[in-house]
């Protein structure tokens, strides 16, 4: 009878599992489509080339992609040949410490999934690969690139059901990551609270050679409430209880906003603003618009 309990209660847990990836396939498809799938490909196309093979040279090509071994060792002039470059790899990087996900109501998780599973169709509609890194202050799961929609369904799940083994938040042990994973330019999703100190250093480093894209997760209570006086609260991260004066740390909010964006500009790094809760479509339409005005001002478009 026990077993047949056990039996029951994962099955159960399987179909709700089942259940909810397929509403969170279906809440993504239809936006993407219709709304985000132009503007996600003109931004995030692939730029790049990559050599093909070699070919004779012909009077008017470009002297400048010569292939000079070729030449010198058949005596007949060469030149490199180069197609241009479609697939982009996609790396969703998110932070799972306590402080990001530990909400009580489960919106923030909700909200990461959400904007996550819109940027994984979108790019597996434009022919992308996929992949995912969770992080605390340890590497907790990494999914490598890929194509196809068993694959966005997994990268769904994980973001739907992952529980952190640790509650701390470093930079470091996903950013170390990616060095090893990404041996070509590659776009990245940087999704976090950005409340830890060593996210500045790491992420210009890579948004030198990487098109990099930060998703600043903001709790709404911090906006809303106009509560002042002290208030005992408990890091979700460290557990250290403390009184916080409720007035100065919503001030202390807006300053790190604002010194987000700014570090942000100042590294090359592109910023996304969304509130837990907040409608993921017009959040990330509207951040796909300011990157196309950008590229638009930068290219003469």
């Amino acid at each position: 009878m026990a077993g047949d309990s056990r039996c029951c209660k994962k099955q159960n847990m399987l179909t709700d599992l089942d259940h909810r990836l397929r509403t969170l396939e279906l809440k993504c498809r239809f936006p993407v489509k219709h709304l985000l799938a132009g503007e996600y490909h003109s931004i995030f196309k692939g730029r790049g080339v990559e050599f093909e093979d070699v070919r004779p040279y012909e009077p008017g090509d470009d002297v400048r992609t010569m292939e000079w071994k070729v030449t010198a060792r058949t005596g007949t002039p060469h030149i490199k040949r180069y197609i241009e470059e479609r697939e982009q790899f996609i790396y969703l990087v998110v932070d799972i410490s306590a402080s990001v996900l530990e909400d009580g109501n489960g919106k923030r998780r909700d909200t990461i999934t959400e904007v996550c599973g819109m940027i994984t169709t979108a790019a597996l509609n434009n022919n992308d690969r996929v992949g995912l890194i969770l992080f605390t202050d340890e590497l907790e799961l990494v999914i490598s690139p890929a194509k196809g929609r068993q694959h966005a369904l997994r990268v769904m799940e994980a973001l739907l059901t992952f529980q952190p083994r640790r509650k701390g938040t470093r930079f470091e042990a996903a950013l170390d990551a990616i060095g090893h994973l990404a041996r070509k330019r590659s776009v990245f999703f940087i999704i976090s609270d950005f409340l830890a100190d060593d996210h500045l250093d790491e992420m210009a480093a890579l948004a030198t050679r990487h098109d990099v894209n930060a998703i600043h997760l903001i709790d709404p209570r911090y906006a809303l409430s106009q509560c002042e006086g002290l208030l005992r609260i408990q890091d979700s991260e460290s557990g250290v209880e403390s009184l916080v004066d409720l007035k100065l740390s919503r001030n202390e909010k807006g300053l790190h906003k604002k010194a987000l964006r700014t570090s942000m500009m100042n590294h090359g790094v592109n910023l996304m603003e969304i509130e837990a809760g907040q409608d993921c479509v017009s959040a990330l339409a509207t951040f796909f618009k300011s990157r196309q005005h950008r590229i638009d001002e930068e290219t003469g478009g």
